[in-house]
């Protein structure tokens, strides 16, 4: 069983391309080669600029590979269908342009991936991680959801052969148990698969290692956090938003929170799981000192519990 781990430039504090404070992705590239990575995510939409040639460069001189882009924006309104099909559309066309990820023999759908996450709405930002309290859409908001979802997965699977994977994330309209089950009713597995996150899930009530063995049909890659419980219980009792609670650290290296690798690994070892996994590490960019050596205390523990520690080049494009 062949299991890859990559990571991505959230690590570094980039989640909203609008922060002044983001570190180059140039910086961010070179240290993910550093902390001995062969691969990350593109990051946000506007981050990594659309230039072919410039990207295809910038990876090839660091043996580097695009393990997925990402559509992260508001995918209710009816109104942003025109903006998230052009997003799909230039970041497919980029990511599939780019050096080619390495395929294992038991991966369902070829890197890279493009994973969808709602976000964008204050009454579920402040609501993040409380299902109790968060708000939900009607049927007629979720339906509108639903069919922006599919014709993202539709540009991407029919034009540019991607696979869309559907992310659960805190301080999104799709982020609690019974929002995952109804999405999982709602959007068919040929349409698009799903990326599951151990952090967001932990995040939301939810045991990852439960929700990894239920999804596991429709598991096409996977994201890797942990949980500083000390920061969880405080920031769960303050009026705060998602991405705050990160920058006062309730994200913590993998190996030093509460969630069970040990237990992840033999669930993935027992499912069969192959493919890559992304480590993140959500933070106040204005930290990015430290997301080096952060990424590198991940890499490193996951090595120590199982994972791949070998660094997986790109293949050639």
């Amino acid at each position: 069983m062949s299991i890859t781990i990559t990571t991505a430039p959230c690590c570094w504090g980039v989640d909203d391309v609008r922060n002044p404070n983001l570190p180059p992705w140039g910086l961010v590239f070179d240290e993910v080669a550093a902390a001995g990575y062969g691969g990350l995510e593109l990051g946000p939409y506007g981050y990594v600029p659309l230039d072919i040639d410039l990207v295809s460069r910038a990876l090839g001189a660091r043996g580097l590979y695009i393990v997925a882009g990402t559509i992260f924006d508001d995918l209710v309104s009816a109104g942003n269908r025109e903006n998230l099909l052009r997003q799909t559309a230039e970041i497919c066309d980029l990511v599939t342009r780019l050096p080619k990820p390495p395929r294992s023999d038991g991966q369902r759908f070829g890197a890279p991936y493009l994973t969808v996450m709602d976000w964008g709405h204050d009454e579920r930002d402040f609501a993040a991680g409380h299902p109790d309290r968060a708000p939900r859409l009607s049927d007629e908001d979720w339906a509108g959801m639903v069919a922006n979802i599919c014709a993202i997965a539709e540009l991407a699977r029919d034009r540019f052969g991607v696979r869309a994977v559907v992310h659960p994330h805190a301080g999104g309209y799709i982020e609690f148990e019974d929002e995952i089950e109804r999405i999982a009713r709602d959007i068919p597995p040929e349409v698009a698969g799903f990326c599951l996150d151990t952090g967001h899930t932990y995040y939301a009530g939810m045991d990852p290692v439960e929700m990894l063995r239920r999804y596991a049909d429709r598991l096409d890659y996977i994201h890797f956090k942990d949980i500083d419980r000390a920061v969880l219980d405080r920031v769960m009792g303050e009026r705060i938003r998602f991405f705050e609670a990160c920058a006062q650290g309730v994200m913590c290296p993998i190996g030093k929170g509460v969630i069970d690798y040990p237990a992840i690994r033999r669930l993935l070892d027992e499912l069969g799981y192959e493919g890559f996994v992304t480590v993140e590490q959500e933070r106040d960019p204005r930290n990015a000192e430290g997301s080096l050596a952060d990424v590198k205390v991940s890499r490193d523990y996951l090595t120590s519990v199982g994972f791949c520690a070998t660094r997986s080049g790109p293949l050639p494009s």
